[in-house]
């Protein structure tokens, strides 16, 4: 599970990141609806951080 977790991570960063590098494109302010899927991916991203983090002690639990 922890490496289908990093892929989910690495996916949702990605994608994160090239909505921002879009939006600086672009004079002015960007589009609300584009601001707010940036925030929703930023916590989707904490939200798996962290379920990633409970798997990880998890596992080293006897």
């Amino acid at each position: 599970m922890p490496d289908k977790l990093d892929a989910l991570l690495e996916r949702l960063k990605t994608h994160q990141r090239m909505l921002i590098l879009a939006m600086a494109e672009h004079d002015g302010l960007p589009a609300g609806s584009v601001l707010r899927q940036v925030a929703e991916l930023e916590n989707v991203i904490a939200a798996v951080e962290a379920v990633a983090a409970e798997e990880e002690d998890r596992a080293k639990r006897p």
